[in-house]
């Protein structure tokens, strides 16, 4: 019988997943050197070593239907970008976005647990631990997000060779290929732009309310009488509106128009209303804090450690 606590000791000398240290203990009748020699043999412990590393580099990659009615976008994460180039981790990413179009999961850890496209004999989760082994660094993926869409198109942009990612979805009651080119363009102001909601009754209550404190904070810090001090906060809410809504943004590719002009422009080319159902925007690593190596500080340790 494979007890708690031998699997609990497996785990804290490999590292490996509690569900594998199990398994491994069950295929050497719970010896527990053996166990580990099989968690070696599968790569598993020698990818748990580097699972406490940061990945921040990798890749975004998108995939679009051809109908344009469904798409996915993934962050495959890598150590560095030497890796992030490596032809089977860029094809490896291409793949999760072609699944992350046909997902049914709600969360990584479900999506990660999916049979593997590429190869229905394994999960996504083997088929990563099997790169970690084939490649040497720690990886993950990091997110995901699937769309679909009846009545409309959906148009994906990647930026950088795979450091931007964008999904927009556009409804649209007719059929025409000026959606293609709305939607691309769209799809790549959302890129330079970066913008944080799709209007303005999507910005949570609490985030403008932080915004309004500020700006309540500012105009005291000027100087300004208190009863002016509530009209100017509002003009500013109005000015941050614009800053991080998408349909308020000023056009990257013409500042004559804001987002909202140009898809009435558009809407009356093509005959029917062209409405934003919903962007998403991935960036490689925003949000993960790097761990800046010093090289030359790096030689000089190791050579006082030679001394």
């Amino acid at each position: 019988m494979i007890t708690a606590q031998a699997v609990k000791e497996l785990r804290e000398r490999t590292g490996a997943g509690m569900m594998d240290c199990k398994k491994a203990l069950t295929a050497a009748d719970g010896d527990m050197d053996k166990a580990v020699e099989v968690l070696r043999e599968k790569g598993l412990a020698a990818a748990a070593k580097k699972a406490g590393r940061v990945a921040a580099e990798g890749i975004v990659d998108t995939y679009v239907a051809e109908d344009g009615k469904s798409a996915g976008i993934v962050e495959f994460n890598c150590e560095t970008d030497f890796v992030a180039a490596n032809e089977d981790f860029v094809a490896f990413a291409k793949n999760l976005s072609n699944q992350a179009a046909i997902t049914s999961s709600k969360s990584v850890e479900e999506f990660v647990e999916e049979k593997y496209i590429a190869d229905n004999s394994v999960t996504i989760k083997d088929a990563v631990t099997a790169m970690i082994a084939k490649l040497g660094e720690n990886m993950n993926v990091r997110r995901f997000e699937r769309l679909s869409i009846d009545r409309g198109i959906i148009q994906s942009y990647v930026h950088g060779g795979g450091r931007i990612g964008v999904l927009v979805e556009l409804a649209c009651e007719a059929e025409s290929n000026v959606l293609r080119e709305v939607a691309k363009d769209i799809a790549m102001h959302v890129a330079a732009a970066n913008p944080l909601f799709l209007d303005r009754s999507s910005v949570n209550a609490e985030t403008l309310e932080k915004e309004k404190e500020i700006y309540r904070v500012q105009a005291l810090n000027e100087g300004k009488p208190e009863k002016i001090v509530e009209k100017m906060v509002e003009g500013r809410v109005q000015k941050y509106y614009k800053e991080v809504c998408l349909v308020d943004q000023v056009w990257v590719k013409n500042p004559d128009y804001t987002i909202t002009k140009y898809l009435q422009e558009k809407s009356k080319e093509v005959g029917s209303s062209i409405t934003i159902n919903k962007f998403v925007r991935f960036e490689r690593g925003e949000g993960i804090e790097k761990v800046e190596e010093d090289f030359a500080e790096e030689v000089k340790k190791q050579m006082q450690q030679v001394k």
